[in-house]
């Protein structure tokens, strides 16, 4: 069995994610996975548990937040989820 890193349960079902940079992490569940793990919103600070959006290498929940933040940058960012392309 192997310890989550975060609640400190020891599961059997306890899972490992290794980073781009060589970590690994062991967690029980999702929750704790992102507790630990998922970026936070600069405008808002909520996780970013979706996709996101980067601008000038900061890390928004979404377009709306990355306007708020980024002025001329931020203008460009458009959320593509939902989006109509054009008529």
């Amino acid at each position: 069995m192997a310890t989550c890193e975060v609640c400190g349960n020891d599961y059997w079902m306890a899972f490992e994610v290794r980073t781009v940079s060589g970590d690994v992490h062991t967690f029980d569940s999702f929750e704790c996975a992102i507790h630990k793990m998922a970026p936070i919103c600069e405008h808002c600070q909520i996780k970013i548990v979706g996709h996101g959006v980067e601008v000038s290498g900061r890390f928004f929940c979404c377009a709306h937040c990355a306007r708020a933040e980024e002025g001329e940058q931020g203008a460009q960012v458009r959320d593509a989820v939902g989006a109509r392309p054009a008529s």
